[in-house]
């Protein structure tokens, strides 16, 4: 086996370009061009492309759409207040409570330690038994005053409504009550 000259000495010509070059300062590119290391050009990435997998179909544990579970609205502390005296209306504030209006709900106390609800505190001749009716009562969004219902506002409709109860009536009118943790919400909720 013979071996190869050095080329210290040596010049080469430039297979891009033409031009005389050191030999020692050539070299070879990938598409077998002799070039001088200045006219040196890499292979271009898009010329071997990486191989593309397809497009997953579906997600790696995946779990279906779950049913919202029904809850209670929680109503402010005196959150109730009767609209006048030898009325049964009573208007309820309850911020953001987004009820549906003319569906029929129940109204609870605070829960106890038994696992039940009970009823809301009794005022202005209103019972607490009366309001926790376990049927409910049908609410109507926005406020009653004048005589009339007030559904004129956003801000009405969203934080306040109102419902009729079956036997009692207010004895003195615009009077506060219910207590602390009152709630409302579907009939059918068990604490």
């Amino acid at each position: 086996m013979s071996k190869f000259a050095t080329g210290k000495r040596s010049r080469a010509i430039s297979d891009r370009s033409g031009l005389e070059f050191p030999y020692r300062e050539m070299v070879k590119e990938w598409n077998g061009s002799f070039v001088h290391f200045s006219e040196y050009e890499p292979k271009h990435p898009q010329l071997e492309p990486k191989p593309i997998q397809a497009d997953g179909v579906a997600l790696s544990n995946v779990r279906p759409d779950r049913v919202e579970p029904a809850t209670t609205v929680r109503i402010p502390e005196d959150g109730f207040e009767t609209y006048e005296a030898g009325s049964s209306i009573i208007n309820v504030y309850s911020p953001g409570h987004g009820l549906t209006d003319s569906a029929t709900y129940r109204f609870r106390g605070s829960p106890t330690t038994s696992g039940n609800y009970s009823n809301p505190e009794t005022f202005d001749g209103i019972t607490g038994a009366n309001i926790a009716k376990a049927d409910g009562y049908t609410i109507r969004t926005g406020k009653y005053k004048n005589d009339v219902r007030d559904a004129s506002s956003d801000y009405l409709v969203t934080n306040f409504f109102y419902f009729t109860v079956d036997t009692d009536t207010a004895t003195s009118g615009n009077i506060k009550g219910g207590g602390y943790g009152c709630s409302v919400g579907p009939v059918n909720i068990e604490a």
